[in-house]
Protein backbone atom coordinates (compact mmCIF):
# COMPACT_ATOMS: atom_id res chain seq x y z
CA UNK A 1 0.00 0.00 0.00
CA UNK A 2 1.51 3.35 -0.99
CA UNK A 3 1.20 6.40 1.17
CA UNK A 4 -1.06 8.10 -1.39
CA UNK A 5 -3.54 5.20 -1.10
CA UNK A 6 -3.28 4.99 2.68
CA UNK A 7 -6.29 6.62 4.38
CA UNK A 8 -4.11 7.21 7.45
CA UNK A 9 -1.40 9.13 5.56
CA UNK A 10 -0.47 12.41 7.18
CA UNK A 11 2.07 15.18 6.86
CA UNK A 12 3.09 15.43 10.50
CA UNK A 13 4.85 18.69 11.35
CA UNK A 14 7.05 19.41 14.35
CA UNK A 15 5.34 21.75 16.82
CA UNK A 16 6.83 25.24 17.22
CA UNK A 17 9.62 25.66 19.75
CA UNK A 18 8.73 29.27 20.47
CA UNK A 19 5.99 31.78 19.80
CA UNK A 20 2.57 32.58 21.19
CA UNK A 21 0.98 30.11 23.58
CA UNK A 22 -1.98 29.45 21.29
CA UNK A 23 0.25 28.55 18.35
CA UNK A 24 2.22 26.17 20.55
CA UNK A 25 -0.93 24.51 21.90
CA UNK A 26 -2.31 24.10 18.37
CA UNK A 27 1.05 22.80 17.16
CA UNK A 28 1.43 20.20 19.91
CA UNK A 29 -2.16 19.04 19.59
CA UNK A 30 -1.86 18.64 15.82
CA UNK A 31 1.48 16.86 16.24
CA UNK A 32 -0.12 14.31 18.55
CA UNK A 33 -3.16 13.92 16.29
CA UNK A 34 -0.88 13.17 13.34
CA UNK A 35 1.25 10.84 15.45
CA UNK A 36 -1.78 8.62 16.04
CA UNK A 37 -2.44 8.48 12.30
CA UNK A 38 1.25 7.79 11.62
CA UNK A 39 1.05 4.71 13.87
CA UNK A 40 -1.74 3.38 11.63
CA UNK A 41 -0.06 4.05 8.27
CA UNK A 42 0.64 1.12 6.00
CA UNK A 43 -1.40 -1.43 7.95
CA UNK A 44 -4.23 -3.61 6.69
CA UNK A 45 -7.70 -3.54 8.20
CA UNK A 46 -6.91 -6.81 9.97
CA UNK A 47 -3.68 -5.43 11.43
CA UNK A 48 -5.44 -2.31 12.70
CA UNK A 49 -7.81 -4.59 14.64
CA UNK A 50 -5.09 -6.69 16.34
CA UNK A 51 -5.60 -6.53 20.09
CA UNK A 52 -2.75 -5.75 22.43
CA UNK A 53 -3.09 -8.79 24.69
CA UNK A 54 -5.88 -10.57 26.51
CA UNK A 55 -8.07 -9.44 28.17
CA UNK A 56 -7.50 -5.95 26.75
CA UNK A 57 -9.57 -4.85 23.76
CA UNK A 58 -7.06 -2.13 22.87
CA UNK A 59 -6.30 -1.83 19.14
CA UNK A 60 -4.96 0.88 16.85
CA UNK A 61 -8.34 1.21 15.16
CA UNK A 62 -10.02 1.34 18.57
CA UNK A 63 -7.71 4.21 19.52
CA UNK A 64 -8.66 6.13 16.36
CA UNK A 65 -12.34 5.55 17.10
CA UNK A 66 -11.87 6.51 20.76
CA UNK A 67 -10.09 9.73 19.85
CA UNK A 68 -12.89 10.60 17.39
CA UNK A 69 -15.19 10.36 20.42
CA UNK A 70 -12.82 12.44 22.56
CA UNK A 71 -12.57 15.08 19.82
CA UNK A 72 -16.37 15.18 19.76
CA UNK A 73 -16.32 15.74 23.52
CA UNK A 74 -13.84 18.57 22.91
CA UNK A 75 -16.69 20.38 21.15
CA UNK A 76 -19.37 19.89 23.80
CA UNK A 77 -19.37 23.54 24.73
CA UNK A 78 -21.96 25.46 26.67
CA UNK A 79 -23.64 26.92 23.56
CA UNK A 80 -23.73 23.93 21.21
CA UNK A 81 -24.79 21.29 23.69
CA UNK A 82 -23.86 17.62 23.74
CA UNK A 83 -22.90 15.64 20.69
CA UNK A 84 -24.39 12.17 20.39
CA UNK A 85 -21.87 9.34 20.86
CA UNK A 86 -20.39 7.96 17.66
CA UNK A 87 -19.34 4.42 18.60
CA UNK A 88 -20.43 3.82 22.17
CA UNK A 89 -23.71 3.80 24.03
CA UNK A 90 -24.96 3.30 27.56
CA UNK A 91 -25.38 -0.39 26.74
CA UNK A 92 -21.91 -0.58 25.16
CA UNK A 93 -19.71 1.99 26.93
CA UNK A 94 -16.58 0.61 25.24
CA UNK A 95 -18.10 0.28 21.77
CA UNK A 96 -15.26 2.31 20.27
CA UNK A 97 -12.89 -0.51 21.25
CA UNK A 98 -15.17 -3.54 21.36
CA UNK A 99 -17.28 -3.33 18.18
CA UNK A 100 -14.57 -3.75 15.57
CA UNK A 101 -15.87 -6.76 13.62
CA UNK A 102 -18.03 -4.66 11.28
CA UNK A 103 -15.68 -1.63 11.40
CA UNK A 104 -14.20 -0.31 8.16
CA UNK A 105 -10.93 1.53 8.96
CA UNK A 106 -11.21 3.94 6.02
CA UNK A 107 -14.69 4.97 7.20
CA UNK A 108 -13.52 5.36 10.79
CA UNK A 109 -10.61 7.49 9.58
CA UNK A 110 -13.08 9.77 7.76
CA UNK A 111 -15.13 10.08 10.97
CA UNK A 112 -11.96 10.86 12.91
CA UNK A 113 -10.89 13.57 10.44
CA UNK A 114 -14.38 15.11 10.56
CA UNK A 115 -14.11 15.26 14.35
CA UNK A 116 -10.73 16.98 13.97
CA UNK A 117 -12.12 19.53 11.51
CA UNK A 118 -14.96 20.34 13.89
CA UNK A 119 -12.53 20.70 16.80
CA UNK A 120 -10.27 23.02 14.82
CA UNK A 121 -13.24 25.16 13.78
CA UNK A 122 -14.49 25.23 17.35
CA UNK A 123 -11.11 26.41 18.65
CA UNK A 124 -10.81 29.01 15.90
CA UNK A 125 -14.14 30.48 17.01
CA UNK A 126 -12.82 31.11 20.55
CA UNK A 127 -10.00 33.61 21.02
CA UNK A 128 -9.52 33.62 24.79
CA UNK A 129 -7.79 30.60 26.30
CA UNK A 130 -9.32 31.54 29.67
CA UNK A 131 -12.87 31.54 28.29
CA UNK A 132 -15.17 29.13 30.11
CA UNK A 133 -16.59 26.93 27.40
CA UNK A 134 -17.87 23.93 29.32
CA UNK A 135 -18.80 22.82 32.79
CA UNK A 136 -18.16 19.56 34.55
CA UNK A 137 -21.15 17.69 35.89
CA UNK A 138 -20.01 18.94 39.31
CA UNK A 139 -20.44 22.51 38.06
CA UNK A 140 -16.75 23.36 37.78
CA UNK A 141 -15.80 25.63 34.89
CA UNK A 142 -13.62 24.29 32.09
CA UNK A 143 -11.58 26.77 30.07
CA UNK A 144 -10.35 26.41 26.52
CA UNK A 145 -6.77 26.23 27.87
CA UNK A 146 -7.72 23.28 30.10
CA UNK A 147 -9.26 21.48 27.12
CA UNK A 148 -6.12 22.01 25.03
CA UNK A 149 -3.92 20.69 27.82
CA UNK A 150 -6.23 17.75 28.48
CA UNK A 151 -6.36 16.84 24.78
CA UNK A 152 -2.56 16.94 24.50
CA UNK A 153 -2.32 14.69 27.57
CA UNK A 154 -4.97 12.33 26.21
CA UNK A 155 -3.20 11.96 22.88
CA UNK A 156 0.24 11.60 24.47
CA UNK A 157 -0.99 8.76 26.67
CA UNK A 158 -2.77 6.96 23.85
CA UNK A 159 0.11 7.49 21.43
CA UNK A 160 2.26 5.56 23.90
CA UNK A 161 -0.27 2.73 23.64
CA UNK A 162 -0.24 3.07 19.84
CA UNK A 163 3.54 2.81 19.74
CA UNK A 164 3.46 -0.47 21.66
CA UNK A 165 0.61 -1.81 19.51
CA UNK A 166 2.45 -0.96 16.29
CA UNK A 167 5.63 -2.61 17.53
CA UNK A 168 3.64 -5.75 18.36
CA UNK A 169 2.05 -5.82 14.90
CA UNK A 170 5.11 -5.41 12.69
CA UNK A 171 8.07 -4.31 14.78
CA UNK A 172 7.91 -0.66 13.67
CA UNK A 173 8.93 1.78 16.37
CA UNK A 174 9.39 5.51 16.43
CA UNK A 175 8.10 8.69 17.88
Amino acid sequence: MTTSEDPFATDRQEPPYSGPERAQLDGWLDYHRDTLLTKCQGLTAEQLKIRSCEPSTLTLLGLVRHMAEVEAWFNNDIDDGRIAPIYYSEDEPDGDFDNLDPAVPADDQVTYRRSLARSRAFCASHDDLDEVIARRRSGEDITLRWIYLHMIEEYARHNGHADLLRERIDGVTGD
